[in-house]
C-alpha cells in the first residue's frame, strides 16, 4: 500500500474510533456520488463524493465504503465495480475488487452487485448506523430497504441498529483540520491557480472578450495537471465586476475597464480559490486605485487577524470596520464609523462574508460556529480571505466610482505560529499588478 493510501486508512481508523466513542460501535456506510446524465447518453465528467473520497481515495463511480466497528475488531470494506474487459475497452481501466483491496488498503472488497445481499448482514446487530442521511435520495431509499431487511429477521434473533447517525458531523470535524497530505495537495493547487492569474494579467488586452481570458486560465490549469475547475470561473469586466457571481464571461473589454477574476483549479480532489482585480490596459486610473488600495489594505488587515486561537468571525469584523472607514473617507458613506456599522449603510458596497473554509469543496466542510460561539482557528485549518468593494451606479455615489468592482482573495493556512498564504504568488500590490500586466 503506497503512502497516500496509508493516509486514507488512518482516516478510516479515526472514524471507527469516533463511532466506538459515540455508540460503542456500529457500521458506517458511505457511498460515492452517482453519475449524472448531461443529455441523452452523455454523462457529466464524474466527480467523486468528497466524504467518500476522503475515506478511500478511490476514484471510480458505483462504490461504497463500509466500516464495521464490531465486538471482534474493526473491518474496512469496499464495494466497487467488477473488472469488465468489454466495458474497459469503451470506458477505460477499472480496478475491480481484488486490486482495489490491495491498492487502497481495505481488509476486504466485493462487487458492487453484491451490496444488496451483503449489507443486511453487515448492518445486523450493530448499535448504530452512520451514513450521510439526505445526501442522495437513491441512497436514502437503499438504506431504508437494508434496515427493513434487518428488522424482518428479528425472529431469528437479529437486532437492527436503533440509532441512525449522520456520519457527516464526525467527518466535517475531521475535514476541517487538514493533514500533511492534504496541505501538500492544496499548496500545489494554489500554486497552479496563482500561475493562471499571472498568465491572465500578462495576456489580457482591451478589445478581448472575457471568455478569451477564461481560456488562458483553463489552459494553465490543464497544462499543469489540474483535473477540473474548482467552480465556474468569474471573469467580470467593467460593470460585471459588481455582479458577485457573474458567470456569462462574454463581454468585450474596453480600455479603462477593471477586470475581476475569481478562478481556481481542483487538483486531486482539492480546491483553490483566488480572486484578483486588475486594469485591462495595465494601468489603474485614480478612482480605480482609490478603491483598489482600500480593498487591499482591508485584505492585509484581515490576514493579520487570522492566527491560531482567533475567532473565525474575527477577520470578517475587521473587513467591515476597515472598509466602512474607507467608504467614509472616500465620501461613499456618511457619518461616524460606529453609525455606519450600526446602520449597515456600508452594505451598499460590501455585502458578503470575508471568507469561508476551503478544502475538497470550495465552500468546505466544517462548522463556523458552535452553540452560538464562533469556531476558533486551529493549525491545519484553511480559509479564504476575500473582502471586496462593488460600487454600482447610484444617486448617492460620485460618478467617478461608478462600476468599479474590486475583490482580492487569498487561500490561507493556519499554522502553529501564524499563517501561510498559499496563494501569495499571485500579484496583488498596485506596483506588482501593473508590472504583471506588462503592456
Amino acid at each position: 500500500m503506497n503512502h497516500a493510501h496509508h493516509v486514507y486508512r488512518e482516516r478510516r481508523d479515526a472514524l471507527l474510533k469516533k463511532m466506538r466513542e459515540h455508540a460503542g460501535g456500529g457500521v458506517a456506510l458511505v457511498p460515492t456520488a452517482p453519475e449524472v446524465a448531461r443529455n441523452r447518453d452523455s454523462l457529466f465528467p464524474f466527480r467523486h463524493d468528497s466524504y467518500f473520497y476522503y475515506l478511500s481515495g478511490f476514484p471510480e463511480p458505483e462504490a461504497v465504503v463500509a466500516l464495521v466497528a464490531g465486538p471482534d475488531g474493526d473491518r474496512h470494506v469496499l464495494f466497487c465495480r467488477d473488472k469488465n474487459e468489454e466495458r474497459e475497452i469503451w470506458d477505460g481501466f477499472r480496478y475491480g475488487p481484488d486490486a482495489a483491496k490491495e491498492i487502497f488498503g481495505f481488509d476486504e472488497a466485493h462487487s458492487i452487485r453484491e451490496l444488496k445481499a451483503k449489507l443486511p448482514d453487515i448492518a445486523a446487530d450493530r448499535p448504530a448506523l452512520f451514513t450521510p442521511v439526505g445526501l442522495f435520495s437513491d441512497w436514502d431509499r437503499h438504506i431504508t430497504e437494508v434496515l427493513n431487511e434487518v428488522r424482518s429477521r428479528v425472529r431469528s434473533g437479529v437486532m437492527a441498529p436503533d440509532e441512525i447517525v449522520d456520519v457527516r458531523a464526525a467527518l466535517d470535524a475531521m475535514r476541517l483540520v487538514k493533514d500533511a497530505h492534504e496541505v501538500s495537495l492544496m499548496r500545489r493547487a494554489a500554486s497552479i491557480s496563482a500561475a493562471a492569474h499571472r498568465r491572465a494579467m500578462a495576456s489580457t488586452r482591451p478589445g478581448w472578450f472575457e471568455y478569451q481570458v477564461e481560456a488562458e486560465l483553463l489552459h494553465e490549469f490543464l497544462r499543469e495537471g489540474a483535473q477540473a475547475l474548482a467552480y465556474s470561473p468569474i471573469v467580470g469586466s467593467g460593470p460585471n465586476a459588481c455582479v458577485l457571481h457573474y458567470r456569462d464571461n462574454n463581454r468585450q473589454m474596453a480600455d479603462g475597464d477593471l477586470l475581476l477574476i475569481d478562478a481556481g483549479c481542483e487538483l486531486h480532489g482539492y480546491a483553490s480559490d483566488i480572486t484578483r482585480t486588475f486594469p485591462v490596459n495595465g494601468r489603474f486610473t485614480g478612482p480605480q486605485k482609490d478603491i483598489y488600495e482600500l480593498v487591499l489594505a482591508t485584505q492585509v488587515a484581515c490576514i493579520e487577524a487570522v492566527k491560531p486561537g482567533a475567532d473565525f468571525h474575527g477577520y470578517h469584523k475587521v473587513a467591515e470596520r476597515v472598509l466602512a472607514q474607507g467608504f467614509i473617507d472616500l465620501g461613499l458613506c456618511s457619518g461616524t464609523l460606529d453609525s455606519v456599522l450600526e446602520s449597515e449603510s456600508y452594505k451598499q458596497f460590501y455585502m458578503h462574508r470575508a471568507g469561508h473554509w476551503l478544502g475538497m469543496d470550495v465552500h468546505d466542510a466544517g462548522l463556523y460556529q458552535i452553540k452560538g460561539e464562533s469556531q476558533k482557528l486551529n493549525p491545519g485549518m484553511v480559509l479564504t480571505v476575500e473582502p471586496g468593494a462593488y460600487i454600482r451606479p447610484a444617486e448617492n455615489v460620485p460618478e467617478r466610482y461608478w462600476n468599479i468592482g474590486v475583490r482580492i482573495e487569498d487561500d490561507v493556512l493556519v499554522t502553529a505560529t501564524g499563517i501561510e498564504n498559499l496563494t501569495a504568488a499571485a500579484p496583488k500590490s498596485v506596483a506588482d499588478v501593473e508590472a504583471a500586466c506588462k503592456r
